[in-house]
């Protein structure tokens, strides 16, 4: 079964979500890529030895010029050099503003595809195909864009939606273990935002999902979109109750930076820092033991990390916290944190020692 979801944005414009299992067929690509336009495939060199082939074979069965950029695989190489490597080879190809960028991988070609497609001559369409767990259930759809820099994570980027976003499942059958896991960091961060019935959910369901059964990825990854469409349709630019999807995100993304992106994955990190928001609401006393206890024995079950680096003290989180773009102007800390299984809030004043005792704990 083939899902469509619709993002519709205030600006009477949106685009659709496709879920399902061997949905880049020919009766749907050739209602995006047609012979009008040029195309360019941006991809990472794990992708291309795997997909890269059967996806071009339908370009050249059709007629359709496209080119093609293929960029190491990792999240050190999502940076503004490799940005500037992309548009070097846009230019002296003569790509204009008809030219599609077509983002296949995970999060960090996604990010950084939208990213260039953003800024090429002000602004070119971009496709969204993503290959891992996590791109599917988050980072395709939305229109955040990005590169990292030294100092924080995603520090350069723009709101920039791409025109359609193929979730092909059959991506996932390729796909390391670990970074299934990882992306399950993020699924179980929706349940946490919004539906404790579907926390439930993923508790009695989790080995479903690592074992690769078709119906219960197809069922969470159009759950999540469901609820990103929702928050996005509502608040496209994160002013307002889009920055609970950032759950956990202020704390894993110190600890991605602090790793220099290396070692930790994306949900890896977001998993200790979903546990040292709960540890700090723990502190703040709006949520309970209990229910902290239960968030953090699922994502180990599931086989993600729920202690904070040892490594890595106060000082190191607070040295990325600060440059976080989620810091309000009076220096406060803004974090997410959930009020119960199900619900959250945003604490725009959440004091450094709160947050030393919620790391600390987080250690042992």
């Amino acid at each position: 079964m083939i899902h469509k979801l619709q993002l519709n944005l205030k600006n009477n414009t949106g685009y659709p979500i496709f879920i399902g299992s061997e949905i880049l067929n020919d009766d749907i690509l050739i209602n995006f890529f047609t012979k009008k336009q040029v195309f360019v495939l941006i991809t990472n060199t794990t992708i291309s030895s795997l997909w890269k082939n059967s996806f071009v074979d339908f370009f050249k069965k059709n007629e359709i010029k496209l080119y093609e950029i293929i960029i190491e695989d990792g999240e050190k190489y999502k940076n503004i050099n490799e940005v500037e490597k992309v548009i070097t080879f846009l230019l002296k190809n003569n790509c204009n503003r008809n030219t599609v960028l077509i983002a296949l991988g995970g999060g960090v070609i996604g990010d950084l595809t939208g990213f260039v497609a953003s800024i090429y001559q002000r602004g070119i369409k971009y496709v969204q195909i993503p290959t891992t767990l996590l791109s599917q259930v988050d980072a395709s759809l939305g229109g955040k864009t990005g590169v990292n820099h030294v100092l924080g994570k995603n520090m350069i980027g723009s709101f920039w939606h791409p025109m359609v976003v193929f979730s092909d499942i059959k991506f996932l059958n390729t796909l390391p273990r670990h970074e299934l896991i990882s992306g399950i960091a993020e699924i179980v961060k929706y349940a946490i935002l919004f539906d404790e019935s579907f926390f439930q959910w993923i508790e009695e369901n989790y080995l479903k999902i690592i074992n690769l059964d078709a119906y219960y990825l197809s069922y969470c990854i159009k759950k999540c979109c469901e609820w990103k469409i929702k928050i996005v349709s509502e608040d496209e630019r994160e002013n307002n109750n889009r920055a609970l999807l950032n759950l956990g995100h202020t704390y894993g993304h110190a600890i991605e930076s602090y790793m220099n992106y290396k070692k930790w994955l994306h949900g890896e990190a977001v998993s200790v820092g979903m546990v040292i928001a709960a540890r700090t609401a723990e502190i703040l006393g709006v949520i309970t033991s209990k229910h902290v206890n239960r968030i953090i024995f699922l994502l180990k079950n599931i086989g993600l990390p729920v202690r904070a680096p040892k490594r890595m003290n106060i000082e190191d989180y607070m040295m990325y916290m600060i440059n976080d773009k989620k810091l309000l102007s009076n220096k406060k800390i803004r974090l997410i944190l959930p009020t119960g299984i199900g619900v959250a809030k945003i604490f725009n004043d959440v004091d450094h020692n709160t947050i030393f005792k919620a790391v600390e704990l987080s250690k042992l």
